[in-house]
């Protein structure tokens, strides 16, 4: 029987990155943007704020652009405040390389398993699917949708009753599938 399990975020990352005031190193991100055009150049921030002492901090999503050369539908979402385009923005690693920071997925994501209805057969088929690129362990994800401790999910795949394509050691981030023996 094959099932699917979701992996879906529940909310904006905190952004790792040191505050320049108190040395904290957590922003979350407000969702909000800032632009800022001078004659035919364009620049735009998304604002975070940290954590510890509210200090805002500007994450640049692009600087001296062209106006042109931005499409009038991203320039919309930047001065509406879409949390959609902050959302994509963050786990776009060309945004998070050029302002040096990484994200903190804890507690900001959480897994759809459709119920524990699959639990009962014998042989149960599973397909983890991402719907962003959150980094979380494998055992993890099992355990929390079987219901078991991660020991457990270690001696399971120590005993090839858990069997997967991947390695399921470390974190993954893209979709996978494994085999659970009962």
């Amino acid at each position: 029987m094959l099932t699917n399990w979701v992996v879906m975020p529940t909310c904006l990352p905190l952004v790792l990155r040191r505050c320049h005031t108190c040395a904290s190193e957590r922003f979350r991100a407000s969702g909000k943007f800032r632009v800022n055009a001078n004659h035919k150049l364009i620049d735009a921030w998304l604002l975070a704020l940290c954590t510890a002492c509210g200090e805002t901090a500007k994450l640049t999503v692009f600087e001296r652009m062209n106006v042109r050369s931005v499409r009038p539908e991203l320039l919309d979402r930047l001065h509406a405040n879409d949390i959609g385009l902050a959302a994509e923005l963050l786990q776009d690693p060309v945004v998070r390389r050029r302002n040096r920071v990484a994200l903190d997925w804890d507690g900001a994501w959480r897994l759809d398993t459709g119920g524990t209805d699959h639990l009962d057969h014998e042989v149960i088929d599973v397909s983890v699917h991402f719907a962003a690129r959150i980094p979380v362990r494998p055992v993890r994800l099992i355990a929390e949708g079987c219901g078991l401790s991660r020991a457990e999910v270690e001696r399971l795949i120590t005993e090839g009753k858990v069997v997967s394509a991947i390695r399921l050691s470390g974190k993954l981030s893209g979709d996978f599938t494994f085999t659970l023996k009962c």
